[in-house]
Formats: C-alpha cells, sequence, structure tokens
C-alpha cells in the first residue's frame, strides 16, 4: 500500500557569505545535521548581482564528501590539484567526490547578464571518505527529461523518474536528483524509497506537498518529508518548479569543520594538519 510522506518540517532559506565573499542563500547546513542525513548542505546562488558572486571560491580543501554543482545560468569554472579544468554551464552537473581529498577552485561567471545555480554536500561513509577522487560531468544535452502528464516536466539528474533514468550512477548515497516543473493547478506523484531521507527545495512558483494543502510554500522554501513510499505535489495558478531530492541514510558520526567532514575529530585534526603541511593530497588517490 503506497504511504504518502507527510509533511515534517519547513525551512525558508537565509542569506549567508562563504567563499570570498559570495552573497547566497543557504536551504540547510550545520545546524541541520544529522537531520538531513546523509545530505550536509544546500546553497542557492541565484543572483542579478554581480557584486554578489565574482569574488567566487578560491582555491580550498575537501575530505570525506561529494559536491553537487547543478547550474541554471552562467558558468562555474573550475579547476584542482588533480590537473583537472573546465566549465559547468548552464543546465549542466558536475558530482566531485572529493574522498581521499581534493584541493579546487570555483569561479561563478555571468552568460548574458546571468548567474546561479544550487550546490549540494553528500556525506560519504567511514568505508568511503579516503576513496580516489573522481567526477561524474554530465551536460544539459545529456540530462533526459521526463513528461508523465502534459503538464510535468522533469529533468531526471540522478535516480528514475517515470521510467527514465539520470545519467549519474554508481554513488554511494543511492540518491535521486529530479528537477521537477508542474504547470498550473498540476497535481504530480512520485514514488520513494522506504527509510530514505527526502526533501523538496522550491525554486520558483508556489504549490503544496501536504495531502490537506494546508502548506502553501514558494522560492527559497524548503519542505523536508516524513517516511513513506510517495511525496505528492500540487502546483498553485502560478504553476511550480522544484527540486526533490532523495539518498540513504549513513547513521554514522559527524565532525564537521569548514570543507572538510569525517567521523571523529582526531580524523579532523588529521587533515588539516596534512593540509597545512603541503601532504593533503593522496599521490596513489
Amino acid at each position: 500500500m503506497t504511504r504518502v510522506r507527510a509533511v515534517e518540517r519547513i525551512l525558508t532559506a537565509y542569506e549567508t557569505v562563504e567563499g570570498a565573499g559570495v552573497r547566497l542563500h543557504r536551504a540547510f547546513g550545520y545546524y541541520e545535521v544529522p537531520k538531513i542525513d546523509p545530505f550536509l548542505m544546500l546553497d542557492d546562488f541565484r543572483s542579478s548581482r554581480p557584486q554578489d558572486y565574482l569574488a567566487g571560491f578560491p582555491s580550498h580543501p575537501h575530505r570525506g564528501i561529494e559536491t553537487v554543482t547543478y547550474m541554471l545560468n552562467g558558468r562555474i569554472e573550475h579547476a584542482d590539484s588533480r590537473g583537472n579544468s573546465g566549465n559547468v554551464n548552464a543546465g549542466d552537473v558536475q558530482w566531485m567526490t572529493a574522498g581521499s581529498g581534493i584541493i579546487h577552485s570555483e569561479m561563478p561567471i555571468p552568460v548574458d547578464g546571468r548567474m546561479g545555480g544550487f550546490q549540494l554536500w553528500v556525506n560519504l561513509p567511514r568505508a568511503y571518505k579516503m576513496m580516489t577522487p573522481r567526477y561524474q560531468e554530465i551536460g544539459s544535452a545529456d540530462i533526459p527529461t521526463a513528461s508523465p502528464h502534459p503538464d510535468v516536466s522533469i529533468n531526471v539528474i540522478c535516480g528514475l523518474a517515470s521510467g527514465v533514468k539520470g545519467p549519474l550512477k554508481d554513488i554511494v548515497a543511492d540518491p535521486e536528483y529530479l528537477d521537477v516543473t508542474l504547470g498550473p493547478e498540476t497535481f504530480y506523484s512520485h514514488p520513494v524509497k522506504e527509510g530514505y531521507t527526502s526533501l523538496a527545495y522550491v525554486i520558483s512558483g508556489e504549490g503544496t506537498f501536504d495531502a490537506e494543502e494546508r502548506y502553501r510554500i514558494s522560492n527559497r522554501d524548503l519542505c523536508l518529508f516524513s517516511d513513506g513510499s510517495s511525496i505528492r505535489a500540487r502546483s498553485s495558478d502560478k504553476g511550480f518548479r522544484f527540486l526533490f531530492i532523495a539518498g540513504k541514510p549513513i547513521h554514522e558520526p559527524v565532525e564537521w569543520r569548514g570543507p572538510i567532514v569525517m567521523n571523529t575529530t582526531e580524523e579532523l585534526r588529521q587533515a588539516f594538519t596534512e593540509y597545512n603541511a603541503g601532504t593533503f593530497t593522496k599521490k596513489n588517490a
């Protein structure tokens, strides 16, 4: 029997400053851990003001996590300690597994005066925290679209929606990442694995996720769901667009400082000692 997930909590993204002075909105982060396990943070860096983002994110380390960058407008120029470099353009996704350690930079660049996207941080379980770093970079043309109804369009980044499978694979958290657009006054239901954490982050329009339709939410609101086997959404007359994200919880201790997330304080101390000594990245990784 289908159990529709209830709305457990609604958060509104708040303004903060990161990197070299980038002004962005954080949907959730350090203070919500481990409530949204395995997810650690979701940042929304959409902006119409270049001064909000041009300072970017100069060279910085990561260990023990994965970062997922999804661009709507503009591009991100990236480079790292392994010699990789390139662009994440509008509609593209970059899923970076930092694993044992990587040092990289991410610099936002407007295109036609527009720039914006999202970065999700996903925790790695203890057994994978020191895995070899890697990238999965997917161009917009390779992200399939599911249309279960004429008024429903879903960019399937990861996971499965209406029989359409996303291109990202072999991700530890067994995640789903969908960009869902509903036309005005449209209903949508989506199955979710029981026991998995799931959330929806609204990026335009407004709508509801609860059966009684008591909680109408809009841009930069985040809905955290209780357990169950599906979620349901209904748009208002303004339409509704949201990111739906789900993944398998890890249920392990989290020790987090800046861009590094480990299981113990000693592991954190070791990571920063290595970074300061210039031995952070592993030659065999």
